[in-house]
């Protein structure tokens, strides 16, 4: 008891202790660029709560609470600079301090600086907004996705689908298939479908430096065709700094989080450590069935030989299952927007009664071990190479159902316990799809397994970058960009549920005995052999290679970049169930050309312009009729699709304000989609047996995707900041569409339409009209208040009709508008070389459960009230 009292005391205190410290710094913050005082610039003592701003001269003067340490020295726009000082023998004037605009994530990129394409690093603006590693770490750690820490920021739309790691992210009405997304520059969208699964990638919020959204044509090098833009995550490196940390987080629904880190710092030869684990788990997100488990670990090894080499090795993941809710009808969120078929509890009793223990039809389940090794040489004063080889090796899918047989309870959920007894009336315990069998009074039974869609693959490539200035006014790069992919698609069968085996389901009809756990860490070695697999089983083999350069002029007033890259991509398709053997080889080129125009018209005043055509090849499963069942290509082949898009935009930087305008004009012609769904041929709505499951090839769509963009940053005083953003656009389709209609299990072509006119249709993907506003308060020394609050119009619905498989040729309303607000509270406790923060975040404060997004299938609501609370100490 004496211990807890007096640390109580200790944190009590913690303000005035140091108070002691001799002397008073003061010095004058001005713009290296201009040369002008920069008022309201933060000044903070490193470690602690102890702070001041400059006046209106840029002049300041701060009492340390200790005598000696760091100071960093932080404003709008900038890069932020650290000083060390001792004022054990008085006063001390630090004179005139400069720091360099547009430079501010220059401090994180510690390896890769050649790769990592930060908009920074172009001195020709593009429409670009960052997020910071304390933003990161204050609102996107723990039950929160990755991609809602942008969510405030101009033509950005998260959809989060109440599952952990479900959420999509959209930019300018583009989804993340069409949208880059790097790490570290290594991109990490699927080379098949250019999907992201963030589920894939949970534990990124602890090991990521910054976020950087470059919206539209971006500032990446990478011989990339991202429509949309591209989203830089800068992930941490084996850090040069001693310390570590320790956090307890805990949320809504029994969240919970553990995380500990350590970083060794750089030792006298050269070599750092970094390592990184967490493990955090969950009764649900918000919606029924949604639980969630997962891990994360990270371990970094740096090595610095000398000034001109520097070596980084990294190797992590984020094991995870999680159970999924998929979109609903729109009468079933309004009686219960929570609602969730795909779960139901595992130990039932004949009379109704349940345990707790639930698990979900829907588990997704993976691990993706992502590793690399960088290489950073400075050959001369001038000139540099960057190169970093990666590789991942991804292994898991998600359950679901195989065969008929499935039964619910009254309230919708799934009985596993009357599907285990009804399994056991079949007479030679072999199940069957689409089969069923009779019992002794005449009546029809259908058996029930759970299955694994199990998607497996390796992805190795290699980018390298050399950078130089031909004068001090002209840079210039090449580089390359090469990835060798392979793809393992198969199901395998999870739980029989009593049967002592599945049949029919094989093209060479034998039984199948073997179930393989739907856990991540086991679907790293353990997952079926050729014998024991269901439905389908094929592979896809990519291969890219791409060579890009760029070269750029920047004077005192005016700069230009030009920006070029050519790819080339292989396909092949190789068949085991149907359509044995390997398909035949297909490449497509690929190509695009940037340039851009920024001029400076006076200090803190630019404009520019941008323009670029894309030549984009297809993606993989868009050039096979049934990427599932045949090794036919579609036929006429698929061409490229080309994009063209142009943006203007205008920067106003002047003292304590930031404000950024943007325009752009995006033309997406010859784009494919693909699609799925159920029609009833029948027309028996009440009864599904007769429902057909069926892919949709939609191909010749143009989109032309337009709008506006304010946003800004207005350091109101001392202790307040004010961020702001406003965005409307018109984003529709244009010109006539082919849809072809295929069986998904027979690959029948069942019909065809030809010159579909979709001229007008909005797109239905994401508003169309947001705009947001944010404020960070200093209450008190070591405490801050922030507040977000985003708001979202004209959104328009698909016309959902699931006995239609019609091409929608008009929209059938909108989506009412709605906004969501978010609070946070943080309380930083200082000791002499140590740190305990409090952080609480409530997300959606006024519980504004409102339809959100439509798909093929039904409507998806936004989550009502969430939140977290965590307690940080570090070392």
């Amino acid at each position: 008891m004496k211990k807890v009292t007096f640390l109580f005391f200790v944190i009590l205190l913690s303000p005035v202790i140091g108070m002691f410290a001799q002397g008073t710094i003061t010095g004058i913050v001005h713009d290296a660029s201009t040369n002008a005082p920069l008022p309201g610039a933060n000044i903070l003592e490193v470690r602690t709560s102890n702070g001041a701003s400059t006046d209106f001269d840029g002049k300041f003067s701060i009492k340390p609470t200790n005598s000696t340490g760091t100071l960093n020295i932080s404003y709008v726009g900038f890069a932020s600079t650290n000083i060390t000082f001792d004022v054990s023998n008085g006063n001390v004037d630090l004179g005139i301090i400069k720091i360099s605009p547009d430079n501010s994530l220059d401090e994180v990129i510690i390896v890769s600086t050649g790769i990592i394409d930060l908009a920074e690093d172009r001195k020709t603006p593009i429409a670009v907004s960052t997020v910071t590693e304390q933003e990161i770490q204050e609102k996107a750690v723990g039950n929160v996705e990755l991609p809602e820490i942008i969510k405030s920021t101009p033509s950005v739309f998260v959809s989060n689908q109440t599952g952990f790691g479900d959420g999509s992210l959209y930019i300018r009405g583009f989804d993340d298939t069409n949208t880059a997304i790097l790490l570290n520059g290594q991109p990490i969208n699927g080379m098949e479908d250019g999907r992201v699964y963030w589920s894939n990638w949970s534990g990124l919020t602890d090991i990521a430096n910054a976020v950087q959204v470059q919206r539209g044509l971006g500032s990446s090098k990478l011989a990339i065709s991202s429509v949309g833009g591209t989203v830089n995550i800068v992930m941490k490196a084996a850090d040069r700094t001693k310390g570590g940390f320790a956090r307890f987080l805990g949320g809504n629904d029994s969240y919970f989080k553990g995380t500990i880190g350590y970083d060794t710092g750089l030792s006298d030869n050269g070599w750092a450590f970094s390592v990184l684990l967490d493990y955090w788990q969950s009764h649900r997100k918000w919606a029924e069935g949604t639980f969630g488990q997962g891990q994360n670990y990270y371990f970094s090894a740096g090595y610095k030989p000398n000034d001109n080499h520097s070596f980084n090795f990294l190797i992590t993941g984020a094991p995870q299952a999680h159970g999924q809710r998929w979109s609903q009808r729109r009468s079933t969120l309004e009686e219960n927007p929570k609602f969730n078929q795909h779960w139901g509890f595992t130990e039932g009793l004949a009379n109704n009664e349940y345990s707790s223990n639930i698990d979900s039809e829907r588990r997704n389940f993976y691990h993706k071990p992502v590793t690399n090794l960088s290489w950073d040489w400075n050959i001369t004063d001038n000139s540099s190479l960057s190169s970093v080889l990666y590789a991942s090796w991804g292994r898991g899918g998600g359950t679901g159902p195989r065969g008929d047989g499935r039964v619910r309870t009254d309230a919708g959920q799934l009985n596993y316990y009357a599907i285990e007894q009804q399994n056991a009336l079949d007479p030679d315990g072999i199940g069957n799809s689409g089969d069923y069998f009779i019992l002794d009074g005449g009546e029809e039974e259908g058996n029930y397994i759970r299955r694994a869609s199990v998607n497996n693959h390796q992805w190795y490539g290699l980018i390298s970058n050399f950078t130089t200035d031909l004068s001090d006014k002209v840079s210039w790069n090449v580089g390359v960009d090469f990835r060798l992919y392979r793809g393992d698609h198969f199901r395998q069968v999870v739980d029989l549920y009593g049967l002592n085996g599945w049949g029919n389901d094989r093209p060479d009809g034998a039984v199948v005995t073997e179930t393989y756990k739907a856990d991540p860490w086991a679907a790293l070695f353990n997952f079926a052999k050729e014998d024991q697999r269901i439905d389908y089983d094929y592979s896809e083999n990519i291969n890219y290679q791409g060579l890009f350069s760029q070269i750029e002029y920047a004077g005192d007033k005016f700069s230009s970049f030009l920006q070029a890259s050519v790819s080339n991509q292989s396909y092949k398709r190789e068949g085991r169930f149907t359509a044995v053997g390997n398909s035949e080889g297909l490449n497509k080129i690929g190509y695009n050309l940037k340039g851009g125009l920024g001029y400076s018209i006076v200090d803190g005043h630019t404009i520019y312009l941008n323009t670029g055509f894309y030549s984009r090849q297809p993606f993989l499963d868009n050039v096979f009729q049934n990427i599932r069942r045949s090794n036919d290509l579609v036929q006429p082949e698929v061409d490229n699709e080309d994009i063209i898009g142009i943006e203007s935009g205008y920067k106003i930087k002047v003292a304590n304000l930031q404000i950024n305008f943007n325009a752009y004009y995006t033309k997406w012609d010859n784009r494919v989609i693909l699609s799925s769904g159920t029609i009833d041929p029948n027309n028996t709505p009440d009864n599904n047996s007769d429902d057909v499951n069926v892919n949709f090839f939609d191909r010749g769509i143009t989109q032309i995707h337009s709008g506006v963009e304010v946003d800004l940053n207005y350091k109101a005083t001392s202790w307040m900041n004010l961020r702001g953003y406003i965005s409307g656009a018109s984003w529709k389709f244009d010109g006539k569409v082919t849809r072809d209609m295929y069986n998904d299990d027979t690959n029948e072509l069942i019909s065809t339409q030809s010159d579909v006119d979709i001229t007008g249709v909005k797109v239905t993907t994401a508003p169309q009209f947001t705009a947001g506003l944010g404020t960070k308060i200093k209450l008190v020394k070591g405490m801050s208040f922030d507040a977000n609050i985003n708001y979202y119009a004209e959104h328009y619905m698909n016309d959902i009709d699931f006995n239609d498989a019609n091409l929608q040729t008009e929209n059938i309303g909108k989506i009412k508008p709605f906004s969501l607000t978010d609070l946070g509270l943080t309380y930083d406790f200082n000791f002499d070389n140590s740190q305990l923060t409090f952080r609480g975040n409530v997300y959606n404060v006024f519980d504004e459960v409102r339809i959100q997004q439509t798909d093929n299938f039904g409507f998806i609501n936004t989550n009502g009230v969430t939140f977290n609370g965590s307690l940080k100490y570090k070392f």
